[in-house]
């Protein structure tokens, strides 16, 4: 038998996928860094996640509960809800790609918008389908712009709301719309990572559109408000026939015990939650008004974050001002893959490290 020398190679169109780049967290040479690019809470985790992770490490030679009943009964007492309507999985991440998996496949589209997150186009193209963009409206999720884009091959609709890494939000009644014209066989997916922090009447994360509907997923995370980023902790409300759908593929065992312990210690400890959201809501006012007050635009957010745009001449760029960051140990998002080429994410950190990036900033744009 005469065989042909040659290494597997992946499933067509695997390597068109642009793999997922962190943000930075290393600033070399520099004794103190402030990171402030991957949207991490400054207030850690609650003192009785962690107090429930601790406990959880005496018990590590059993498998976890793969069906998280600790973890969903917790996030069901804090939201109202049915916990046989909730899957839990290893980051919103997972989830995300769990629903591709499950509902696209070749010759599928999923749609997703101009700046959205750049894992659902990963994910929709890991899945086989193809990922169509559609423009947003000054950074805005432009309702208009995913209705013209649907077509009979449309599986799914990605949104994230509030966005990222624009800190923007579309109000229910936009949502709302957008779900009344898609087809029944559509699913649109709500990825609500940030909706602790937002303090709008005209707001909602998804809950209520998922009860009354067989089509509307909503996505969270633990690794935001919650401070449990290195836990890996997400969470999905869906309709039972799609919960039932996606833990037909999901793992037996996706979520750890010492997360799945955590996890539901941090979700009820709201008072925490307060705390991060009052620290959140006056440093993002603080910052918002301190950069423009130097002659910096900074895009309207709802979110711990916030973008911020660069003059396009003057030696004044978002690459200038990141190198200049860096070497004072501030380090902030590039969002170049994102299609804000001048623009650099900031999140909203701890006062130390908020009043540096602004004295830091205030420096660089006064320089000659």
């Amino acid at each position: 038998m005469n065989l042909v020398s040659k290494s597997p190679q992946p499933r067509s169109g695997i390597l068109d996928i642009a793999a997922y780049v962190p943000g930075n967290e290393h600033a070399p040479g520099v004794a103190k860094v402030h990171k402030l690019s991957s949207n991490e809470t400054p207030l850690g985790a609650s003192p009785h996640a962690i107090e429930a992770f601790q406990k959880a490490a005496f018990n590590l030679e059993r498998y976890p509960d793969g069906q998280a009943h600790a973890l969903k009964d917790a996030i069901a007492a804090v939201h109202g809800l049915n916990p046989a309507n909730i899957v839990c999985g290893n980051g919103s991440d997972e989830l995300l790609g769990l629903i591709c998996h499950t509902y696209l496949g070749p010759g599928d589209e999923g749609i997703i918008t101009e700046h959205g997150f750049l894992v659902y186009k990963i994910q929709i193209m890991a899945a086989g389908a193809t990922a169509v963009t559609v423009k947003e409206k000054d950074a805005h999720v432009d309702v208009d712009a995913i209705l013209a884009a649907v077509t009979e091959r449309t599986k799914i609709v990605f949104i994230a709301n509030p966005a990222n890494p624009t800190g923007t939000y579309i109000p229910v009644d936009e949502v709302r719309r957008l779900h009344a014209s898609l087809p029944s066989g559509v699913l649109l997916v709500l990825d609500a990572a940030y909706a602790e922090y937002v303090r709008r009447n005209d707001y909602e994360a998804g809950l209520e559109l998922v009860s009354a509907n067989r089509n509307v997923v909503m996505t969270r995370t633990f690794s935001k408000i919650y401070g449990l980023a290195g836990l890996r902790i997400g969470w999905m409300f869906a309709p039972h026939e799609i919960v039932d759908a996606v833990d037909r593929v999901r793992g037996p065992f996706n979520l750890n015990a010492p997360a799945i312990a955590a996890g539901a210690a941090a979700i009820r400890d709201q008072a925490f939650v307060a705390a991060a959201v009052d620290h959140n809501l006056t440093w993002l006012a603080k910052v918002t008004a301190a950069l423009q007050g130097i002659g910096l635009r900074v895009t309207p957010s709802v979110t711990n974050f916030v973008l911020i745009h660069f003059p396009e001449t003057g030696g004044k760029s978002a690459e200038d001002a990141d190198a200049f960051l860096t070497a004072r140990g501030f380090i902030l998002r590039a969002v170049r893959a994102y299609g804000f080429p001048n623009a650099l994410r900031m999140t909203i950190g701890s006062e130390e490290a908020n009043e540096g990036v602004i004295a830091a900033l205030t420096e660089f744009m006064g320089q000659e």
